[in-house]
């Protein structure tokens, strides 16, 4: 589960690291009110969105020539008039999409005086099966870019679980940034509490960018992007109350509502499969034989006619589908009851696509007899390698 900036620097402020001044505003009149009620006489209007890249962002509603979603204000009357033209507006970065997000809330934030911009985050390294920082001086850039032409400029720490950050940790990585004098202390007090943050609340992903050293020589949180681990959310009530729906697509949502796991994706052919692992062979071979996945949809080990149901609807539901392909190994799943879910919901939404079923495993004779006898217009499937043929030769035929 993703959070805003906001709420992510709120949270962090409460385990103690440094960041700025600012209030979430819903209305060019909310602006003008808390304006008034921060330290001026810069003034930074970010937009909020679960996206990055917002500064570098257009809105599909203002000219081509207008700024991005993260703009600077000199006066209080230049940051209310930012808010105004950026609230309801449609942002697009490079991680939205085409579509882009609407913006529905803005962080008014103080201004700060940077002297330099440092990059950090915190993840969980699979590599190392360890909570490992990733830091570099090249903060306020896209690490990925800085990977890529420079990897030398990036350091990887990771963190021995029992022990934490030591003070041996929170040196190397300020050695690695380049920190000194009260910079340095900040770091040496700021690391250990970001862990802390990181593994207290189980996010799976926390990062600062950038971390800026200001020109008085102390640091500050400037951005912050945060993660949750989905899984652990039952042990953080107060962090579930931070979800914003109108972020996420309502596809998942329902999905999440019958313990489905669903992505959306940008292709056109719909898949329902079972198990992770050959969820992710069927997008595959999709792939190969030259169409794109629309979805990763795992309907897991022992669903029921209902769950199988409402996944299959959820799938009906995307536009974009053109094509569904079922692919099913009975093993703990048994294929009638996957049968019985389909052809519950094809009776209650419709079938407009193509639809192509393989089933494999236990009670296969019993899930195609109820396929076969139903009426539908399915097409069978020896293996995953005929159905992914047959879906997209019909789709294209269609």
């Amino acid at each position: 589960m993703n959070i805003h900036e906001y709420q992510a620097k709120r949270l962090l402020h409460a385990y103690g690291a440094p960041v700025a001044s600012g209030v979430a505003v819903y209305s060019a009149e909310q602006a003008a009110e808390w304006a008034e009620k921060l330290p001026g006489p810069l003034y930074v209007v970010k937009s909020q969105i679960h996206a990055g890249g917002r500064g570098k962002g257009k809105f599909k509603e203002l000219d081509e020539d207008a700024k991005g979603g993260v703009r600077l204000a000199h006066s209080i009357e230049e940051a209310v008039e930012n808010v105004r033209e950026m609230l309801g507006s449609t942002l697009v970065t490079k991680q939205t999409g085409p579509s882009g997000k609407q913006v529905n809330r803005i962080y008014l934030e103080d201004g700060a005086d940077i002297d330099r911009e440092l990059y950090l985050s915190i993840l969980v390294d699979r590599g190392t099966g360890k909570v490992s920082f990733v830091v570099s001086t090249e903060g306020g850039m896209d690490i990925e870019t800085v990977a890529e032409e420079t990897p030398d400029k990036i350091v990887t720490l990771a963190i021995e679980p029992a022990k934490g950050v030591t003070k041996a940790n929170a040196t190397k990585i300020c050695d690695a940034l380049g920190l000194k004098g009260d910079a340095k202390k900040d770091g040496l007090a700021l690391f250990p509490i970001l862990y802390h943050a990181f593994t207290d609340k189980d996010m799976s992903l926390l990062e600062v960018n950038p971390l800026i050293v200001m020109k008085d020589g102390h640091l500050r949180v400037l951005d912050a992007k945060v993660s949750f681990d989905n899984n652990a959310l039952f042990r953080h009530a107060d962090i579930m109350e931070l979800r914003d729906e109108s972020e996420e697509d309502p596809k998942e949502i329902e999905a999440s509502k019958h313990d489905l796991s669903y992505v959306a994706l940008d292709g056109n052919i719909g898949c329902m499969v079972n198990g992770a692992g050959l969820a992710m062979a069927t997008m595959d071979i999709v792939k190969l034989y030259g169409a794109e996945p629309a979805n990763f949809l795992d309907v897991g080990g022992g669903a029921s006619k209902e769950k199988v149901a409402a996944a299959f609807k959820i799938i009906t539901a995307d536009p974009n589908v053109e094509g569904i392909l079922v692919n099913i190994f009975g093993g703990i799943m048994l294929c009638d009851v996957i049968a019985e879910g389909v052809v519950a919901a094809v009776k209650e939404v419709g079938l407009k696509v193509p639809l192509v079923v393989r089933l494999e495993g236990t009670n296969v004779e019993l899930g195609k007899k109820i396929l076969n006898e139903s009426g539908l217009n399915v097409i069978a499937a020896d293996d995953l390698d005929d159905a992914a043929q047959k879906i997209v030769a019909a789709v294209k035929e269609g």
